[in-house]
């Protein structure tokens, strides 16, 4: 685990390459913590939606006490993203924007939010999803 200090916020970061969990391909998880809140990033390789829909029931199952789970994928034309009662555009647009910048495919991305007591405001809040989303796929680019 790395921890430094960014503008007078301690940032833990710690990350783990996965490749095959069961039937689902897991590229890569990313941790980061902000504020004592913890994002946890998961990327998938995912060839339709039901198999993205038994991946946010597992993710869901197994992060029980997680507070958020805004995900964002693409599968060819079909397209998704989720703020999970985040605020408006705050999770689910950041995550998607990464999947379009960096033109993939066949992808779900994942960030699930252990709320850790402080509010993060919108904008630290969009940059955490949004620095989750880009370091989970960096290794894979």
């Amino acid at each position: 685990m790395t921890s430094f200090e960014y503008n007078n916020i301690n940032i833990m970061i710690n990350k783990c390459d996965i490749i095959n969990e069961g039937d689902t391909m897991l590229i890569n998880t990313y941790t980061l913590e902000i504020k004592k809140s913890k994002f946890i990033a998961y990327y998938y390789q995912v060839n339709d939606k039901l198999e993205v829909d038994n991946i946010l029931k597992e993710l869901k199952m197994e992060h029980k006490k997680a507070r958020h789970m805004p995900y964002a994928y693409k599968i060819d034309n079909i397209v998704k993203k989720s703020d999970d009662k985040e605020p408006s555009n705050t999770a689910g647009t950041p995550i998607y924007n990464i999947i379009v910048q960096n033109n993939l495919d066949h992808v779900l991305i994942v960030v699930i939010r252990y709320f850790g007591g402080i509010k993060l405001g919108v904008g630290l809040l969009t940059r955490s999803y949004l620095n989750s989303a880009k370091e989970v796929i960096k290794k894979n680019k």
